[in-house]
């Protein structure tokens, strides 16, 4: 029955993204990174919208890799909350969907304008 491998299918990503939750809270217990560092974003957090839009629409079966992390530049998964994924390609390629917030402190040079954001990542 098709209906029976779609609720497989919806469980595999709602376990996915309860992982990722309980990580997340393991993580903002541990003590916050002093100086040099003045900003850290969490994009599971201001972008979760995106990012389970993503999960839900593309973890449909088990995989045989996982990728963890997020690129290094500020304009992909700080952005969109797709791991690897800048504005454009999130949106246009993927058609993912979803509110992104604002950060609860934000650099000033690196503004979080979410799937509207027009920089291409380079890294």
């Amino acid at each position: 029955d098709d209906g029976d491998d779609e609720e497989a299918d919806e469980g595999l990503a709602r376990q996915f993204l309860a992982l990722e939750r309980a990580l997340t809270e393991e993580l903002r217990a541990l003590p916050p990174p002093g100086p040099p560092v003045t900003h850290v974003y969490d994009p599971l957090d201001y972008a979760w919208d995106p990012h389970s839009d993503f999960v839900r629409r593309f973890l449909r079966s088990p995989k045989p890799v996982l990728f963890l992390g997020m690129n290094p530049g500020p304009f992909g998964m700080a952005q969109t909350g797709v791991p690897f994924g800048e504005a454009w390609h999130v949106r246009e390629w993927l058609r993912v969907r979803g509110e992104v917030r604002k950060p609860p402190l934000e650099h000033p040079k690196r503004p979080v304008l979410g799937l509207r954001c027009p920089r291409a990542e380079v890294s």
